[in-house]
C-alpha cells in the first residue's frame, strides 16, 4: 500500500509540474511576441487606445478632433502633396499640379496610381467621393466656399492662406495626417541644409538678388514672402531695394522696368504646352533696350530657372531642390 501510495504521489507531482511548466512557457511565448514583430502589436496597441493618438487640431475653419493615422488621405494643394510624401504618406487622390500635367517632374514618380480630382481652383468632389476618403487637406483660399461639402464627405482640414514660408502649413499637415514628430524632423533637417548652405555662400550673401516672373498678360517682382523669397531671406540674400519689402509680389510696366535691376536676377515664364505666350512676353521685355540697359542685363547676369521649383510647387522637395539650384549658381559663378 505504501509502495502504491508512493508511487501514485510520484505521478501526481509529475503531472502538477508539467502543469506549471506548460503554464510558464505559455507567459514567455507572449512575453517573447514583440520582439518577434513589432507592428501587429503596435497596431493593436493603437486600435486599443485610440486616445493616445487623438489630437485636436487648430485650422482655418475651426477645431477639428482626430483618431489614429489616416489611410485615404485625400489632398487639395500642391503644397501639400510635397508634404504627405515628404512624410511618407501616399495620397489617394489629389489636385493636379499647375503644369507637367498631371504632375511636376520632381515628383511624378511618387504619384503611381494616385487619382486627379480636379485642380486647386476646381477640384471635383464627386470624384472625391468615391475615393471613400477619411481625411481631406485643403486651403481656404483656394476651396473656402466647398468645405462643407468636403467635411460632409469626411474630417477636412485647411489651411489659412498658401504664403510663401511652407513650413507653417508642413506643421499644420503633419498633426492633421498623425507624423508630428516626423514633420518637426524634417524641417530641423531642412534648417540645418539651410545653416550649411548659408556658411559655403558667406562671401556671395551681399549679391542683391532680383526674381522675375513672366505671365501671359503680366510681368511681376516677387518680394521676400514668396516661396523663393522666403528662402533667400533664410538664407541670407541681400535683395534690390524695389524687392526688399516683407509682401508678395508687384506687377511692372515698362516704365518701373528698372525695379527688375540686381546684381543675379533669376527669372521664370509661366507656360504650358499648350500656351507659350508668357515665353513671347518675356522675350519681349528682355530684348527691350530698357532692359538691357539694366547693369544686370549689361554684366550677362539674367538667368532662367524652373518656375514649379522657384513658385508653384511651394513644398517641401520643391524647397529642397531650390536650395540646390542656389548653391549650384553661386558655387560655380
Amino acid at each position: 500500500m505504501y509502495f502504491q501510495s508512493k508511487k501514485m504521489l510520484t505521478v501526481l507531482v509529475i503531472c502538477l509540474t508539467l502543469v506549471i511548466s506548460a503554464c510558464g512557457g505559455g507567459a514567455g511565448n507572449q512575453a517573447a511576441g514583440p520582439a518577434a514583430s513589432s507592428s501587429p502589436t503596435a497596431s493593436q496597441s493603437a486600435e486599443s487606445t485610440p486616445a493616445d493618438s487623438s489630437r485636436t487640431i487648430k485650422h482655418a475653419m475651426g477645431e477639428r478632433t482626430l483618431s489614429g493615422t489616416p489611410e485615404r488621405v485625400v489632398i487639395l494643394t500642391n503644397e501639400g502633396t510635397e508634404a504627405l510624401l515628404a512624410l511618407g504618406i501616399k495620397p489617394v487622390g489629389a489636385v493636379q499640379s499647375w503644369y507637367q500635367d498631371p504632375w511636376y517632374n520632381h515628383i511624378a514618380g511618387d504619384m503611381k496610381d494616385v487619382v486627379v480630382v480636379g485642380d486647386e481652383l476646381q477640384p471635383n468632389i464627386e470624384l472625391i467621393a468615391s475615393l471613400k476618403p477619411d481625411l481631406i487637406i485643403g486651403n481656404k483660399v483656394r476651396q473656402e466656399k466647398i468645405y462643407e461639402q468636403l467635411n460632409a464627405l469626411a474630417p477636412t482640414i485647411f489651411s489659412e492662406d498658401l504664403a510663401g514660408d511652407w513650413k507653417i502649413n508642413f506643421s499644420l499637415y503633419s498633426r492633421a495626417v498623425n507624423k508630428e514628430e516626423e514633420g518637426k524632423e524634417l524641417m530641423e533637417a531642412f534648417d540645418h541644409r539651410v545653416e550649411e548652405a548659408k556658411a559655403k555662400l558667406a562671401d556671395k550673401l551681399d549679391s542683391k538678388i532680383s526674381i522675375v516672373r513672366f505671365t501671359p498678360s503680366q510681368v511681376r517682382i516677387y518680394l521676400k514672402q514668396t516661396f523663393s523669397g522666403v528662402l533667400l531671406d533664410q538664407l541670407g540674400f541681400a535683395r534690390p531695394a524695389s524687392q526688399d519689402k516683407d509682401d508678395f509680389i508687384e506687377v511692372l510696366s515698362k516704365e518701373t522696368i528698372s525695379s527688375m535691376d540686381g546684381d543675379v536676377m533669376f527669372y521664370f515664364v509661366s507656360e504650358t504646352q499648350e500656351d507659350n505666350e508668357a515665353s513671347k512676353v518675356a522675350q519681349e521685355w528682355l530684348e527691350d533696350p530698357l532692359f538691357k540697359n539694366l547693369e544686370v542685363s549689361k554684366n550677362g547676369k539674367v538667368v532662367k530657372v524652373d518656375e514649379a521649383i522657384w513658385n508653384t510647387a511651394g513644398g517641401y522637395e520643391a524647397a529642397n531642390l531650390l536650395l540646390d539650384e542656389i548653391l549650384d549658381y553661386f558655387e560655380a559663378n
